[in-house]
Protein backbone atom coordinates (compact mmCIF):
# COMPACT_ATOMS: atom_id res chain seq x y z
CA UNK A 1 0.00 0.00 0.00
CA UNK A 2 1.25 3.46 -0.75
CA UNK A 3 -0.08 6.94 0.05
CA UNK A 4 -1.81 9.16 -2.46
CA UNK A 5 0.59 9.45 -5.35
CA UNK A 6 0.03 12.80 -6.98
CA UNK A 7 0.64 15.26 -4.15
CA UNK A 8 3.00 18.21 -3.71
CA UNK A 9 5.27 16.07 -1.50
CA UNK A 10 5.90 13.52 -4.25
CA UNK A 11 6.93 15.76 -7.15
CA UNK A 12 10.29 13.99 -7.48
CA UNK A 13 8.56 10.68 -8.22
CA UNK A 14 6.33 11.91 -11.03
CA UNK A 15 8.14 9.94 -13.74
CA UNK A 16 7.97 6.55 -11.97
CA UNK A 17 4.36 7.19 -10.96
CA UNK A 18 3.53 7.84 -14.62
CA UNK A 19 5.11 4.49 -15.55
CA UNK A 20 2.97 2.74 -12.92
CA UNK A 21 -0.17 4.48 -14.20
CA UNK A 22 0.66 3.37 -17.75
CA UNK A 23 1.19 -0.20 -16.56
CA UNK A 24 -2.14 -0.20 -14.70
CA UNK A 25 -3.86 1.21 -17.79
CA UNK A 26 -2.95 -1.95 -19.70
CA UNK A 27 -5.71 -3.76 -17.87
CA UNK A 28 -6.59 -5.80 -14.82
CA UNK A 29 -5.16 -9.07 -16.06
CA UNK A 30 -1.79 -7.47 -16.84
CA UNK A 31 -1.36 -6.19 -13.30
CA UNK A 32 -3.04 -9.23 -11.71
CA UNK A 33 -0.32 -11.56 -12.99
CA UNK A 34 2.40 -9.31 -11.58
CA UNK A 35 3.54 -7.45 -14.65
CA UNK A 36 3.44 -4.13 -12.74
CA UNK A 37 5.36 -5.33 -9.70
CA UNK A 38 8.66 -3.73 -10.70
CA UNK A 39 6.99 -0.40 -11.46
CA UNK A 40 5.22 -0.53 -8.10
CA UNK A 41 8.48 -1.36 -6.32
CA UNK A 42 10.16 1.59 -8.05
CA UNK A 43 7.34 3.90 -6.92
CA UNK A 44 7.59 2.60 -3.36
CA UNK A 45 11.35 3.15 -3.26
CA UNK A 46 11.02 6.65 -4.68
CA UNK A 47 8.26 7.53 -2.20
CA UNK A 48 10.42 6.15 0.61
CA UNK A 49 13.33 8.35 -0.44
CA UNK A 50 11.05 11.39 -0.57
CA UNK A 51 9.61 10.58 2.86
CA UNK A 52 13.05 10.11 4.43
CA UNK A 53 14.20 13.46 3.03
CA UNK A 54 11.04 15.17 4.29
CA UNK A 55 11.56 13.58 7.72
CA UNK A 56 15.17 14.75 7.82
CA UNK A 57 14.14 18.33 6.99
CA UNK A 58 11.37 18.30 9.60
CA UNK A 59 13.73 16.92 12.24
CA UNK A 60 16.30 19.64 11.53
CA UNK A 61 13.61 22.34 11.65
CA UNK A 62 12.37 20.99 15.00
CA UNK A 63 15.94 20.92 16.34
CA UNK A 64 16.39 24.61 15.47
CA UNK A 65 13.04 25.54 17.01
CA UNK A 66 13.84 23.57 20.15
CA UNK A 67 17.16 25.41 20.49
CA UNK A 68 15.34 28.77 20.18
CA UNK A 69 12.87 27.83 22.91
CA UNK A 70 15.65 26.59 25.16
CA UNK A 71 17.54 29.85 24.67
CA UNK A 72 14.42 31.87 25.49
CA UNK A 73 13.84 29.90 28.67
CA UNK A 74 17.49 30.30 29.66
CA UNK A 75 17.15 34.05 29.19
CA UNK A 76 13.93 34.11 31.25
CA UNK A 77 15.57 32.10 34.03
CA UNK A 78 18.63 34.37 34.03
CA UNK A 79 16.47 37.50 34.34
CA UNK A 80 14.25 36.09 37.10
Amino acid sequence: MHPHLHTKDNQGCEEVMQLLDECHARGFLYKAVGMCNQAKHDVNMCLRTERLERTRRNREKARVERAKVKAMWSEIDANS
